[in-house]
């Protein structure tokens, strides 16, 4: 925790709109669209998308480009949040936006114009409120939508009269150049079908007219076939290709200005001294170089040294190499911090000794004498034959009964350089004990995907944090999580869940009962054995290790396979997933073995989802 005469700060996550906030080089391509969007200001109306990821800076140059307009004669600009609105709601807020930036005198002149035409009278009341002034502008907006007829007549009448008035208001002769109107619509990617049809409708059929240009903030991979609009008509598809003349996408911010991002974000919360090189190149990387990742990294950092009592005792750089590793290495954490009894072993040991004998093993030559001691024990303790003749084929089987994940993180300098650095930090082995016993944390970091609100299973209970892995890999991390799963419903749904430590599964459990399945708990296996013979479950899902029997959930489901007391799907869902375990799995007939809860509940609706599994011949069924 840190000492009060440190002061730690949040940083905020507005949009920049000025370049002297503008650390990653956004405004010279702002400043390249503005003279885009002014040398295009006769060929209006048309739609510029402002294309990019969650976090990587729409918003942004989109306020940068709207500076750069500020001082341009005759560019005018409005903005519209689409996210604040749903559905019809969308349709008219985006045409009042644009109605009340043309100014009064050209509204009255229209109303003139337009008074003899019975069929708009309900229209121009409308417009004479708005031309009242501000206070009537809103009136103008309330009686234009309540009273307006919906049918076709009346929307191509009203279509045609905002036709005419932005026209006369971009081209009237006391104006030099010609007035343009820019309207920024942002976070449209963040909306429902309902309300990107809408905001699309009003920009296309209704503001397609000259002297409007509009700049859509969007991630068009999100609004595409496979995206939101994934349920879209043929002919709704079609009428979206027609929004967007031009994309530009926002090309991810070169390296050396993501470190420089990085540092000030560190300096401006207080934190630089924490941040080495390679700490600075891990967030750089591992980040996908997303200054809002970054950003939501520094102030989880900031909030859980800041008010969690569990770290006090050990130094600020504790909490963030802590933190690094949940966010970027979320598989290595949660084996890190699993409870007592999840499955065997001390991973960071195991981690630690294992990348030690792989140095060996690949090394030409005999393993020196001194050395053998520690080979030969990690390999017996995995069953793995030694093989002084090829210990190169030793490595390969030892790392078949490993985490599947080791390989990868032995061979990546920034995990290894990250957890030797905490490893040298004074108490680690305390704050390790005390994450794997279940202290709490206050800060929940930073989600993926761009729904803040997804609905999604908890981790095994205990672990540190109620979120940790449970939103599938951060960038960069290996192992499950990253596919959606089925849209299966749980109701009505048995599932017996066999473990020796059901304490463990107890948030897991709830979860799957507040989905509408029922869930009965067995502790071994003969109290599985009569909890199937009294009712066949729908599903089986199964811990692996049992006690000093590491083999003893394969074992069970072995012979309820042999003997046929039950051929229905099962999942095992276990600490740690090795090559061989997922070999074991698919002999037996399972759907796979799950080591979080996002994988599980993707396992759990499979089998929902999916025919019954192929019966498994006895032959098959022998654990290894």
């Amino acid at each position: 925790m840190v000492s009060s005469a440190q002061r730690l700060a949040l940083l905020n996550d507005e949009p920049v709109d000025s370049a002297g906030t503008d650390l990653l080089g956004a405004g010279r391509a702002a400043r390249q669209l503005a003279d885009l969007l002014i040398a295009s200001r006769s060929a209006t109306p048309f739609t510029l998308a402002v294309d990019a990821g969650w976090g990587m800076g729409k918003s942004s140059l989109m306020r940068l480009v709207d500076a750069e307009l500020a001082t341009e004669p005759e560019v005018h600009t409005v903005w519209y949040n689409a996210w604040t609105s749903t559905g019809a709601d969308a349709l008219e807020g985006l045409i009042k936006s644009v109605l009340m930036r043309f100014d009064r005198r050209l509204l009255r002149r229209a109303l003139h114009r337009a008074s003899e035409q019975r069929a708009l009278l309900r229209v121009l009341r409308a417009l004479a409120t708005l031309a009242a002034g501000p206070l009537g502008a809103a009136g103008l907006v309330n009686e234009l939508w309540s009273n307006l007829s919906v049918n076709s007549q009346a929307r191509n009448e009203m279509r045609d009269a905002i036709r005419d008035l932005a026209q006369e208001w971009a081209e009237n002769a006391e104006y030099a150049p010609r007035r343009m109107l820019v309207v920024f619509i942002d976070d449209l990617d963040r909306c429902s079908e309902e309300t990107v049809l809408a905001v699309c409708e009003a920009v296309k059929v209704y503001l397609d007219v000259p002297g409007l240009a509009f700049v859509i903030g969007c991630d068009r991979s999100a609004m595409g076939p496979s995206g939101l609009l994934r349920d879209l008509s043929p002919a709704g598809a079609t009428f979206m290709e027609k929004i967007f003349q031009t994309s530009y996408r926002i090309p991810v911010a070169d390296g050396q200005g993501v470190r420089e991002y990085i540092t000030w974000c560190a300096r401006t919360a207080g934190i630089e001294q924490l941040l080495d090189a390679p700490l600075v190149d891990l967030l750089a990387e591992r980040s996908a170089r997303n200054p809002r990742r970054i950003k939501r990294l520094v102030n989880g950092f900031v909030l859980e040294a800041t008010l969690n009592p569990m770290w006090a005792g050990h130094p600020p750089e504790a909490v963030l190499r802590t933190l690094l590793i949940q966010y970027f290495y979320a598989d290595f954490y949660r084996m890190m911090t699993s409870p007592p009894g999840a499955d065997s072993g001390d991973v960071i040991a195991d981690f630690c000794t294992y990348r030690r004998v792989r140095t060996l093993l690949r090394t030409p030559g005999a393993v020196p004498e001194e050395e053998r001691p520690l080979v030969n024990a990690f390999l017996e303790q995995r069953d793995v034959a030694r093989d002084p003749g090829n210990p190169r084929a030793a490595l390969q089987r030892l790392e078949r009964e490993l985490p599947t994940v080791f390989p990868d993180m032995v061979a990546d300098p920034a995990f290894n350089s990250l957890l030797d650095g905490l490893l040298a930090l004074p108490r680690s082995e305390e704050l390790v004990r005390r994450l794997r016993e279940g202290a709490p944390t206050l800060v929940t970091l930073p989600r993926l995907e761009q729904d803040p609100e997804a609905d999604v299973p908890p981790v095994r209970a205990g672990v540190y944090g109620p979120t940790a892995g449970v939103y599938g890999p951060r960038p960069g991390a290996t192992g499950y999580g990253s596919a959606p799963a089925p849209d299966t419903s749980l109701a009505g749904r048995t599932i017996l869940w066999v473990d020796d430590n059901p304490d463990n599964n107890a948030a897991l459990a709830a979860w799957f009962r507040r989905e509408g399945a029922e869930v009965e708990i067995a502790v071994d296996s003969r109290s599985a054995d009569a909890a199937i013979a009294a009712r066949t479950p729908c599903l089986i899902i199964s811990d692996i290790s049992r006690g000093s029997d590491n083999q003893a959930g394969f074992t069970h489901v072995a012979a309820l396979r042999r003997e046929r007391r039950y051929t229905g799907p099962v999942v095992f869902y276990a600490g740690r997933v090795t090559p061989t375990r997922e070999d074991t799995a698919r002999e037996l007939g399972a759907l796979g073995v799950a080591a979080d809860g996002t994988h599980l509940e993707r396992l759990v609706r499979a089998a929902f989802a999916a025919p019954p599994a192929p019966r498994v011949h006895p032959s098959a069924a022998r654990p290894r």
